[in-house]
């Protein structure tokens, strides 16, 4: 009965728990490819090398990020993939900006579609102010439910630090981070937490009798 009750409870959060946080995935490759002609040669150059040699980090922020600064792992040959899995409980308009260190340009993708590209030496260094050197998706209007932002960099040398933000119609941009823009459960996974529920109140009921 123990055993059953905690597998209950499991269910039961995981259910919650799957709905609490944009997810962010980090992942980095070596490559040696040069400047891609188009938003999908950069993304397949990426994933190659990022499922060749990749390493990956779920982030909790995604604020000065670099691949030696969470992997240790040098700063020269680099091809990214960040992934941010996101939701929202209503529609709106939103823009997105990523200020990257990509020397040999890079892509973005908005729910498998390209929103920028770039062949360019891109390098932010915290500064917004001149629109070749980041990425810009602007006025994006999006339904209700779940979404994914992806984007696509190679850099030769050198691995600085790169920041995703987003930004609701007249609101300011803030990064993305675990507490914002929590994904949207999926009807199974209302139903996993009822179902976990009702096996909460069976116990209960039971160990009242």
């Amino acid at each position: 009965m123990k055993n059953f009750k905690f597998a209950a409870l499991a269910l039961a959060l995981a259910a919650i728990g799957s709905a609490n946080a944009a997810v962010i995935t980090f992942q980095t490759g070596t490559s040696y490819a040069l400047a891609q002609s188009t938003a999908q040669g950069y993304a397949d150059v990426v994933n190659d090398a990022v499922t060749g040699s990749g390493r990956s980090q779920v982030l909790s922020s995604y604020d000065n990020v670099s691949n030696n600064g969470i992997f240790h792992n040098g700063d020269s040959n680099i091809a990214f993939k960040s992934t941010i899995d996101f939701g929202l409980t209503s529609a709106g308009t939103y823009s997105f900006r990523a200020g990257v260190d990509f020397g040999k340009g890079g892509a973005v993708f908005l729910d498998g579609q390209v929103v920028d590209f770039k062949t360019n030496d891109m390098w932010w260094g915290g500064n917004y102010g001149n629109s070749s050197q980041y990425f810009q998706v602007s006025g994006a209007a999006l339904s209700a439910g779940n979404h994914t932002l992806t984007i696509y960099g190679l850099e030769g040398c050198c691995d600085g630090g790169q920041q995703v933000q987003f930004a609701k119609a007249g609101d300011d941009y803030q990064s993305f981070s675990v507490n914002t823009l929590a994904p949207v459960p999926e009807p199974e996974t209302y139903a996993m937490l009822l179902g976990g529920l009702a096996m909460l109140g069976v116990v209960a009921r039971r160990r009242r009798a």
